[in-house]
């Protein structure tokens, strides 16, 4: 079972008001996340957290949403962050070679090493669009730098949603003022709703860290449910610290993160036009000595803390995975090479035959045996083990000899399953974070266009 990471901060959900029609002042998190209004009727999904991490202000941060009426009506679906001068900034995104406009703005942006301000719109990916959507890009960000006083290429954009769609960019830019006059500390759960699209909970979490014994703060959002076998990144993952870390050394971090935590995850093996993460470091909290070194031992606590929250937000977005009724770790040992372990537990997750059993509660471990093989990584069929859960299924390449059908059957009716593999030909391991696939998958992208 997974368990709750380690130096998360949880919180009983507080409650909130409903939504106006203009951009609102911060507002707090409702304890069961009402269905997105203009989506198909979602519940929320079995696999959400039994509570939400209740985000802390920031210094340096400011945030709002509103409501520019994209494709969605009664619900926030553009979030605008306002950083401290001087905010370093790092990010990885997709490697999609039909990335949207809004990712290659950000990587031209990156060379910048400082942002002041984030602008997304849910609703519309901007992706696909040729010019039109570079210009939308460049409006975007020539709007709502004139609002803070900085240089465009200190704003940055990210869109998410229906691909190959003209973005109405005049309704994001014409909003803006409004939301700028009405950004606060404390609007993170607002921040985290108006990214969501087939979202059926806002994804948040925080953490807090030490440097040179100064307490330092890590804010994150994220969002995803479907589209998602990350490549660099997630769908959209904003994270947020107060610590003084310079942009190389902030960029080497959040490479290094994502490996295990967005790019250890796949809902439906489809990797997105959109994908961003970005990281910013304000400096505003509390003072500590400089930071030379992405390797220095003084940031060991830091590195842990921001490792385990990217881990919390990516396996949220994978408990949110469309129409999921299973968390699924997959881990792989005895591999010839990490690369090669992770290769082999992303063709198992990535399986329709063995997500579709796990959604059934079918005992099917074959098709894990299957999974394996079709990886094309080496694996040695006659020392291949196979364990689900604490149960051993396979083992040295035959069925284990105390194997019980009823006994598999009645643990495969848990939310989360675990399954291990040990493939037999070395040392290295890796794991990674799925979901079963069920016919709420169909239903809800059957009808996203609808």
């Amino acid at each position: 079972m997974l368990k709750p990471v380690a130096g998360l901060k949880k919180s009983a959900p507080p409650k909130s008001k409903p939504k106006s029609t203009r951009a609102s002042p911060p507002a707090a998190a409702k304890a069961a996340p009402a269905p997105v209004p203009d989506e198909p009727a979602h519940r929320v999904s079995p696999l959400a957290p039994k509570s939400f991490a209740k985000l802390p202000p920031l210094s340096g941060v400011r945030l709002a949403a509103g409501e520019a009426g994209i494709k969605y009506q009664g619900r926030t679906d553009v979030l605008l962050a306002v950083m401290a001068p001087g905010t370093q900034v790092g990010g990885v995104f997709t490697t999609s070679k039909t990335a949207s406009a809004p990712v290659e703005w950000c990587k031209s942006a990156l060379s910048q090493k400082s942002a002041r301000m984030l602008v997304v719109n849910s609703g519309n990916a901007n992706a696909f669009t040729g010019k039109a959507g570079v210009e939308v890009v460049r409006q975007t960000a020539d709007s709502a730098a004139a609002l803070a006083g900085c240089k465009p290429q200190e704003v940055f954009v990210a869109s998410t949603g229906v691909i190959g769609e003209p973005l109405p960019v005049q309704r994001i830019t014409k909003l803006l003022p409004e939301i700028y006059e009405n950004t606060g500390a404390g609007a993170w759960n607002d921040a985290a709703r108006a990214i969501m699209t087939t979202d059926t909970f806002p994804k948040m979490a925080t953490a807090s860290a030490q440097i040179d014994g100064a307490r330092v703060t890590i804010n994150g959002i994220a969002k995803g449910s479907g589209m998602i076998a990350p490549d660099m990144a997630t769908m959209l993952s904003f994270v947020f610290t107060d610590a003084k870390i310079p942009s190389d050394i902030l960029q080497q971090l959040v490479s290094q993160g994502v490996q295990d935590s967005f790019n250890a995850t796949t809902v439906d093996s489809d990797t997105s036009t959109s994908d961003t993460l970005l990281v910013f470091a304000t400096g505003k909290g509390a003072l500590h000595d400089p930071v030379l070194r992405a390797n220095e031992k003084r940031l060991d606590d830091f590195r842990t803390k921001l490792f385990a929250l990217l881990k919390d937000l990516a396996v949220q977005v994978v408990r949110d995975g469309e129409g999921a009724q299973h968390l699924v770790r997959i881990n792989v040992n005895g591999a010839e090479s990490q690369a090669s372990a992770k290769k082999i537990a992303l063709a198992i997750a990535n399986s329709p035959l063995v997500k579709t059993a796990i959604a059934g509660g079918d005992a099917n471990w074959g098709r894990i045996v299957m999974a394996v093989g079709k990886s094309g990584e080496a694996a040695n069929r006659d020392k291949l083990s196979i364990r689900i859960g604490n149960h051993k299924v396979a083992t040295n390449g035959v069925r284990d000899p105390n194997y019980s059908e009823a006994f598999l059957a009645k643990y495969m009716q848990r939310q989360e399953v675990d399954i291990d593999v040990d493939v037999g030909v070395g040392k290295f391991s890796s794991g990674v974070w799925t979901c079963d696939l069920t016919h709420g998958y169909i239903a809800i992208n059957g009808d996203y266009r609808s």
